[in-house]
């Protein structure tokens, strides 16, 4: 196989995270074509010793970090994409770092490699992310839950993002009763509930009365894996990462940000 061939089936991908990057599809396809000249130019810029996709990654971003000035595009009118200009506020490695994770889904180890760097340094770069996404996105947040200190854990770990919690309910019935008084920007879920009721079917009630965000943090993945969660839904297997949750929380609210400006929704897993 080619060069060529074995990099066309990552193209469009590539396309889609240059135009979130700079703000524009034509903007994003100049760098995407900086990129594929530079490869051409010296075809041992694209190390074959790691993931290809990882690779023409890396060889973008460089291209990215020292010709920017140069191949930046005009951005028409009304052409900048949605979401842009929040991302715009974030520093700009940490941005670089969120959008591998959350527009392309790359491991840590994989934002580590595309950005040339170590895997604590990465991690650094996605909490800096969160942090700064979480300033500018302050949202209210219901979390449903039943045992008391995963309750206050994830109550510390909200408020240390700058996000407010309204209420903890311990079941279905107290969940529905939270929404009643004050309606949250996002939900953190349990599944299993104190009292047997379903945090599933607390989140599917409360979602037919108004749209927002669900993360759903359980030990029992396999019941949200069947087809039948609500979409677009979040997903944080037990024992946690408090720094996995972070970030899925940012990615959540921007998505979600953007679905309401652009009419998509999302989807994300973290462990």
């Amino acid at each position: 196989m080619s060069l060529a061939q074995a990099i066309a089936p990552h193209l469009p991908y590539l396309r889609r995270f240059a135009r979130v990057l700079a703000g524009s599809q034509s903007g994003g396809d100049a760098y995407a074509v900086a990129t594929l000249e530079a490869i051409l130019a010296d075809p041992a810029a694209l190390d074959r010793r790691i993931d290809l996709r990882v690779a023409l990654y890396r060889v973008f971003l460089k291209v990215w970090q020292s010709a920017q000035p140069r191949v930046e595009a005009p951005v028409a009118p009304g052409q900048q994409d949605e979401g842009f200009a929040r991302l715009e506020q974030l520093t700009p490695r940490p941005r670089v770092a969120f959008l591998l994770a959350a527009v392309e889904g790359f491991s840590t180890a994989h934002v580590a490699e595309a950005l040339d760097c170590s895997e604590d340094e990465a991690t650094g770069l996605l909490t800096e992310a969160g942090r700064e996404l979480s300033q500018q996105l302050a949202t209210d947040i219901l979390i449903i839950e039943d045992e008391p200190i995963i309750a206050m854990d994830l109550e510390a770990l909200v408020e240390s993002l700058g996000h407010r919690v309204i209420d903890v309910a311990r079941t279905h019935k107290e969940a529905l009763e939270a929404v009643k008084r004050r309606r949250p920007g996002l939900v953190l879920a349990d599944i299993q509930l104190a009292d047997g009721s379903s945090g599933l079917d607390a989140v599917n009630d409360i979602l037919s009365e108004a749209e927002m965000p669900v993360i759903f943090i359980t030990a029992y993945p396999e019941r949200l894996l069947t087809g039948a969660r609500p979409e677009p839904t979040f997903l944080v297997t037990k024992p946690f990462n408090p720094d996995a949750v972070k970030a899925v929380i940012s990615q959540a609210l921007f998505f979600d940000r953007r679905s309401h400006q652009a009419g998509v929704g999302s989807v994300a897993e973290a462990s």
